[in-house]
């Protein structure tokens, strides 16, 4: 027996990433914090799986509309991860190594490809390597390391399961 059904699961990780995108939103316009594009990605990120999470939640999807569901969390989960632990690995390279600024993000998208935007962002600039706010010792990159982290497993894992079942659904007679 499930201790929590998958609504309230999608329920969760919805309010959970909501709740960070407002905070990290908050801390950038009422606190000054200055964005490095690769916190923009994480951010956006963090707001289509809440996004996502938020319609399963409301549409209560049944035998293979849960797996699709928990397939875009552990993909969102993936992309979240690498982009947190490059930002995270960014912020332990001294900033005289990296790039002292990039254009920014519409700019970049008018003249050059999406692709090699994608690339200047992962690059980084010091304005990434910069930690300008931590709570319990950790910085935001690493928070949401951990976020995307801990929605990777579950959704492996409940991505595991619901396979499981609707197999062993569709072989019953």
């Amino acid at each position: 027996m499930s201790l929590a059904g998958s609504r309230s699961l999608f329920s969760l990780v919805f309010l959970v990433g909501a709740f960070a995108s407002w905070a990290a939103f908050n801390l950038q316009a009422g606190g000054g914090l200055e964005s490095c594009p690769l916190w923009g990605v994480q951010r956006g990120l963090m707001l289509l799986l809440a996004g996502t999470n938020l319609l399963a939640a409301l549409q209560g999807p049944m035998r293979w509309g849960r797996p699709l569901y928990w397939g875009l969390n552990l993909l969102l989960g993936v992309l979240g991860v690498i982009t947190a632990g490059r930002h995270v690995l960014l912020q332990n390279i001294p900033s005289e190594q990296l790039l002292a600024c990039l254009p920014d993000m519409p700019f970049m998208l008018r003249h050059l490809s999406w692709w090699q935007a994608l690339q200047l962002v992962f690059m980084g600039t010091a304005d990434c390597a910069e930690v300008s706010w931590t709570l319990l010792d950790m910085s935001l990159p690493e928070w949401s390391l951990l976020f995307f982290l801990l929605v990777l497993a579950l959704g492996g894992y409940r991505l595991q399961r619901s396979l499981r079942a609707a197999r062993q659904a569709a072989a019953l007679p």
